[in-house]
């Protein structure tokens, strides 16, 4: 193996996860009107980073490899599973949580509406800052645009980075 040589589909791909994370980020902060270093890592949101990726990847492995190669032929397989996957089970995972978090919310209230009714040992039974109360994670998937809009992000940063080949 030569040292001389970079993976250009791996740095591609890298690139188009790293620019959709920057881009979701900051559309975040713009919308929010604050800023979230989570959001730099973090699923779900727009555009999807795991679909730019993804895409990236297909798209650059059809430029080394080409559009009849077996390398391509998977690179597509799992950019249609992963997209797939962020739409539908990963979302209503977030859709889930999102009611799971409200519900818990409503029973908080309710607890604290009613505590001086109890006695308190209520207290000791339930640790409200342990793991198991903590509010579930929201960003999972991705609408249908988020994942569209991650695709062409993917698809135009592979097409925009030169293909070198050493």
């Amino acid at each position: 193996m030569r040292t001389d040589q970079i993976n250009v589909v791996l740095v591609i791909a890298v690139s188009s996860w790293l620019l959709a994370q920057v881009i979701k980020t900051i559309l975040h902060a713009i919308t929010t009107k604050e800023f979230r270093a989570e959001r730099l890592t973090g699923a779900g949101g727009m555009p999807s980073a795991h679909s730019a990726c993804v895409c990236s990847t297909a798209m650059a492995t059809c430029r080394v490899c080409g559009i009849c190669s077996v390398e391509f032929a998977l690179a597509m397989i799992l950019a249609i599973v992963v997209m797939y996957d962020a739409m539908g089970v990963r979302r209503a995972a977030g859709l889930h949580a999102r009611e799971i978090n409200r519900l818990r919310r409503v029973v908080n209230d309710l607890d604290e509406e009613y505590m001086d009714k109890f006695d308190d040992g209520v207290d000791d039974f339930v640790d409200r800052n342990s793991e198991e109360t903590k509010d579930l994670k929201e960003y999972l998937g991705h609408t249908p645009l988020e994942v569209l809009c991650g695709a062409l992000l993917g698809i135009l940063v592979a097409m925009a980075m030169p293909i070198v080949v050493v």
